[in-house]
């Protein structure tokens, strides 16, 4: 069983016109990169579509949150299991979580920031006080504040996370003992060519406009822009395990990281834009050493054609960038990954390159599959 291990997710991804995530100005963030502007979309919000979609598959017990209402939501449990009435379970709910000394926010029942946890954690404090919850709802403040002041609330928090926390981590500054060290990381997903920003000019009608009335009744304006992205995330399989606390649920969560990170998509103005589409390239590689971002490939930008003249995809060739990318690395710092797996909708001329650096191409169930399996044998042997 190794130390630590890394499993690297490398993704192409072409998007049509759409603002996938917006910057003050409303407009798709952008970064400059290789000496031109691309596309970006910020890590936190593909982020927070892959906790989404993560979360979609698995039973409620499993899954998990990040609000600022965690009182609210215990109180709507202890309502459900208990036979306290909403202002009982409300104020049982603010005494259980007081010594915990989470700072309370602007809003009446809000913490001051958003707390990432699972609801099968709620479910096991609301475990703690099920049997004597009316009897706890009815002492006064003073004798209900002692009486659940040595109740083991904070130690539900700090174990039995489910998969999202394991994953994605959590970060309360004034509480370090409730931090939980995230074991994914995802990078910003850049565009591999350059990029310039558009916008779209809209005007919409009122329908209950007499015939000889004219003019819109509505006039305004999107930025947008169209890209092929490169998208990274690596998961430190070593972390993973210690915050899970089991190898069969870590290998599990991999999985359904693998899963969720491939067909998540963020959703800023989907309904204008219906921009979801599918990665043309996801490729996995194991690593025990250190994970490798490659986006170094795309630092020359890739054109529209390739040097000849002859027409050339910008995902073909950014799938060919990314596959030399790799050969170079491993052969440059004598790199000996684990494992490498690829699953791709390129044609047999990108093919031959991809397969050199990761081997041949797989449905995406099997790649997924057969990545399961190289772990396994590692960490199950």
């Amino acid at each position: 069983m190794p130390k630590q291990q890394y499993v690297e997710y490398h993704l192409l991804q072409t998007v049509p016109p759409a603002n996938l995530n917006r910057d003050d100005q409303g407009n798709p963030k952008e970064a400059f990169f290789g000496g031109v502007r691309r596309s970006r979309v910020s890590s936190q919000a593909w982020k927070r579509a892959t906790r989404i979609e993560f979360d979609r598959h698995l039973p409620e017990a499993d899954q998990s949150t990040r609000t600022k209402q965690i009182a609210k939501q215990l109180a709507g449990r202890l309502r459900d299991r208990t036979d306290v009435d909403a202002e009982q379970a409300q104020r049982l709910a603010g005494a259980l979580l007081e010594p915990l000394g989470i700072k309370a926010g602007r809003k009446a029942g809000d913490t001051a920031y958003l707390l990432y946890y699972g609801y099968g954690q709620l479910d096991r404090i609301v475990d703690l006080v099920a049997d004597r919850a009316i009897d706890l709802a009815a002492l006064p403040e003073d004798e209900l504040t002692a009486a659940v002041k040595d109740i083991k609330v904070a130690d539900e928090l700090k174990s039995g996370h489910p998969m999202g926390v394991a994953l994605f981590g959590r970060m309360v500054a004034d509480i370090p003992s409730l931090n939980v060290d995230a074991a994914a990381q995802v990078a910003h997903a850049l565009s591999t060519h350059r990029v310039e920003l558009e916008a779209d000019y809209y005007t919409a009608v009122d329908d209950a406009n007499e015939q000889d009335e004219t003019g819109a009744g509505m006039i305004g304006s999107i930025g947008f822009n169209s890209a092929t992205l490169y998208r990274y995330a690596v998961i430190g399989l070593h972390q993973l395990v210690g915050n899970i606390g089991s190898t069969e649920a870590a290998l599990e969560a991999i999985q359904r990281f693998g899963r969720a990170f491939a067909l998540s998509m963020p959703t800023g103005h989907i309904t204008s834009f219906a921009h979801r589409t599918r990665p043309s390239l996801v490729a996995v590689v194991v690593r025990d050493d250190q994970p490798v971002n490659l986006v170094s490939a795309f630092e020359r930008p890739v054109p529209d054609a390739d040097p000849s003249g002859a027409a050339c995809g910008v995902a073909a060739e950014s799938a060919g960038r990314l596959a030399h990318e790799y050969l170079r690395s491993v052969r440059q710092w004598g790199d000996q990954p684990v494992h490498a797996g690829v699953s791709h909708a390129f044609d047999a001329t990108a093919d031959d390159d991809i397969a050199r650096a990761f081997g041949d191409n797989q449905p995406f169930d099997q790649m997924l599959q057969g990545l399961d399996e190289a772990l396994a044998r590692t960490w199950q042997s």
